[in-house]
């Protein structure tokens, strides 16, 4: 597959054409990539995949856990909310904005779920870990704003949406965390690329502007001046790289679970996992990956967890790798949420070796598709799953929609959820 190096982000669009032009030379048009693009990006030696072998049990052990904790509490988790998806499987734009009456009328529920407080799904997402993290503090003994203020967020939007998603986040995580600590990058949406007949791939200023997936987002973070931060007078302060790079170096984990996960609406710091996490980094990981089994009764394709006896190891391949691999095939798959073990090597890799590209052919234009669980080819990876196999939860279509109003209901009966909610409604001139 093809595969990019970050540079600068000025310079990203303009080497996505360079390898466009370079890799991509023998096709005449994206019609012609798009017939081929099952090919192009599929893992090679996909016959030969076996189940995996080395997946680790997460197990309840009283020391894993107090490592876990303490890497809480002293700030050794960079907590990062990618937050970029456009929820074209709902229908509902960005899923960030999602409030509980949005879902419920989907699914005909209004009046049953009309008591939930009125809150976003990316709010809920930001403060779940405030509030668990504060309980863990004072279960610890430990003072909980001290604990907090030690804390980082890193929130990544959509660039056309960022402005939005900042308010929303700033309504209310001033109110717990150091403003020096809440960080947000804003990941840009490119043209398409087209290609005449003789010519060059060339991007079209008439194609719509796609995200290109979440892989960027990490290619992103190695570019300088990504990320960026508020002074208490609202205005914005950008990280060298070298800053953030220095500030990585600090964290033991950085854990980046997606807004459609609904477990963290219900349990964002887990201290099993975090000890876990921790524990393998000390040991030369560089990431873990969560697998939980597919769905059996609507199955989805994404992440696949499996044996790779070419390498001798157990792999996560993105989908975008599986060719005509049918989601009831897959048994299992990643949770897409990742811890990434000393971050600041992590990262080192990436500028390093970059990432594979996928293509995808939309609107008949070209547009590249990085992936993040790539990393794990380029780092010492650990995979693990629950003591009992949990299905995926997560909010991908209609009828994941009851689960998550459920799982909101359990976050408003926490008398400190519900402050935090209302505080932040409160700034948002909401009632």
């Amino acid at each position: 597959m093809m595969r990019l190096r970050p540079g600068d982000a000025a310079a990203y669009p303009g080497d996505c054409l360079a390898l466009a032009n370079s890799r991509l030379s023998g096709f005449g048009s994206p019609a012609e990539v798009a017939e081929a693009a099952a090919d192009l990006n599929a893992y090679p030696g996909l016959g030969g995949l076996k189940d995996p072998e080395s997946i680790r049990v997460l197990e309840p052990i009283p020391g894993l856990a107090a490592v876990g904790r303490k890497a809480a509490l002293d700030g050794l988790i960079l907590w990062e909310h990618p937050a970029a998806g456009e929820a074209t499987r709902l229908g509902l734009g960005p899923k960030f904005f999602l409030r509980p009456a949005d879902l419920a009328g989907i699914v005909g529920q209004s009046e049953a779920w009309s008591g939930l407080l009125p809150i976003s799904l990316g709010l809920r997402h930001l403060i779940q870990p405030i509030v668990e993290i504060a309980a863990l503090a004072e279960e610890s003994g430990e003072d909980p704003v001290a604990a907090l203020k030690r804390q980082t967020f890193l929130i990544i939007s959509a660039e056309s949406h960022a402005g939005a998603m900042t308010a929303q986040a700033m309504s209310v995580l001033p109110s717990a965390l150091s403003l020096g600590n809440i960080w947000f990058m804003a990941q840009p949406r490119f043209h398409g690329m087209d290609k005449k007949p003789g010519g060059e791939w060339r991007f079209d200023p008439q194609s719509p502007l796609r995200l290109h997936n979440h892989g960027q987002m990490f290619l992103q973070k190695a570019m300088a001046g990504q990320i960026y931060r508020f002074d208490d007078g609202g205005r914005r302060h950008y990280l060298s790289r070298e800053d953030f790079f220095a500030r990585l170096d600090g964290f033991a984990d950085l854990i980046s679970n997606n807004i459609e996960d609904l477990d963290y609406l219900n349990q964002a710091v887990e201290p099993y996992s975090l000890g876990l996490a921790v524990r393998l980094g000390r040991s030369g990981h560089g990431m873990m990956m969560e697998i939980n089994l597919n769905n059996r009764k609507s199955p989805i394709k994404g992440g696949m967890c499996a044996h790779d006896p070419a390498l001798g190891r157990d792999v996560v391949i993105e989908s975008f790798s599986l060719k005509n691999v049918l989601p009831k095939d897959i048994k299992y798959l990643n949770k897409n949420m990742n811890h990434y073990l000393n971050p600041a090597k992590v990262m080192a890799g990436i500028r390093e070796k970059g990432l594979g590209m996928p293509v995808v052919v939309h609107d008949d234009r070209l547009y590249f598709q990085p992936v993040q669980g790539d990393i794990n080819f380029l780092v010492k990876t650990a995979y693990f799953t629950r003591a009992h196999d949990k299905e995926l939860n997560s909010l991908k279509y209609p009828s994941d929609i009851p689960s998550a109003l459920t799982a909101m209901a359990a976050q408003d009966a926490s008398p400190h959820f519900a402050r935090l909610a209302n505080l932040a409604l409160k700034a948002q001139g909401r009632p």
